[in-house]
């Protein structure tokens, strides 16, 4: 358990601000919702999450955890309960061509620059991968210690465990990685790594609206164009909510599912409920269980 956590705070450090950008069509406030109709013998429920916060910010409400219980498997975007994918994130910050290697002496001289700002520079950095150095943005943003990190799906992970439920991933970490890489190149990494002072700003007003399961303020954060483009939106959000939209109706007939994916996969017309919807399932914010 204890790599179990290690690996994906790595993980999650990645992906919370890589999807930080979506639209919301409609009115409902929820980070919990349910799915039934279209044929379901039973409910599933799909939690949108904060990947990340420090331990006096965090809480998972108590509906929140009454669907996990009600439900006979646990669906995240990763499953990290199975070695295949432990192996593949130990080898996601691992790299064959060193960073200066890709940058002209001008643009190395730029990163190392930046780096510091981060607690480091490009001789310690320069065999790790650019979704290394694009965690180094989430680290900087958090305002506590790692010790007082709080990691929503593993504890989730850490309940469904506890109540020997099955674990599911909506993904493998090949298809997120390949995914990451498409929308952000190492250059791209680079200029996010210039805005670290306003990813600071943006998580806490993330984390303070989804506290309040205020959607509709958190998603209006999530469009910050200088954050994701419309491309990099496309490949991080739509394209990835489309495969796992195709997915979902198969483990939802054989059992009731929990589904925990990010806050940002949720809302707009590309959004996980608006494409369940669109094929027929009922789809409503739960207020309580």
């Amino acid at each position: 358990m204890k790599n179990l956590v290690k690996l994906g705070f790595a993980t999650l450090l990645s992906a919370t601000v890589m999807t930080v950008k979506a639209q919301n069509t409609n009115a409902e406030n929820s980070t919990l919702w349910e799915v039934s109709g279209n044929g379901l013998t039973q409910p599933s429920y799909i939690a949108g999450t904060c990947h990340i916060m420090c331990s006096q910010d965090f809480e998972i409400k108590p509906k929140v955890m009454k669907a996990l219980e009600k439900s006979d498997n646990l669906v995240m975007e990763i499953n990290y309960t199975d070695p295949a994918e432990m192996t593949a994130m130990q080898k996601m910050y691992q790299t064959d061509k060193k960073l200066s290697d890709q940058l002209s002496p001008e643009e190395a001289k730029e990163l190392d620059k930046i780096l510091a700002d981060y607690g480091t520079d490009l001789k310690k950095m320069d065999n790790s991968s650019s979704q290394a150095l694009y965690a180094l943005i989430s680290m900087k943003a958090i305002p506590c210690p790692q010790t007082e990190v709080k990691l929503y799906e593993i504890e989730l992970l850490k309940n469904a465990l506890k109540s020997k439920k099955k674990v599911f991933g909506l993904e493998k970490v090949e298809d997120q990685m390949t995914s990451i890489n498409k929308a952000y190149d190492l250059k791209a990494v680079i200029q996010q790594l210039k805005m670290g002072k306003e990813y600071e700003i943006l998580l806490k007003k993330m984390i303070t609206a989804f506290k309040k399961e205020d959607v509709q303020s958190l998603y209006t954060l999530f469009k910050d164009d200088k954050m994701m483009n419309a491309e990099q939106e496309k490949t991080m959000l739509t394209d990835r909510n489309k495969n796992w939209a195709e997915k979902m109706p198969e483990v939802m007939k054989k059992e009731s599912a929990f589904f925990a994916v990010g806050g940002a996969h949720l809302m707009g017309e590309n959004g996980i409920i608006q494409l369940l919807r669109s094929k027929g399932y009922t789809v409503k914010p739960v207020s309580s269980l």
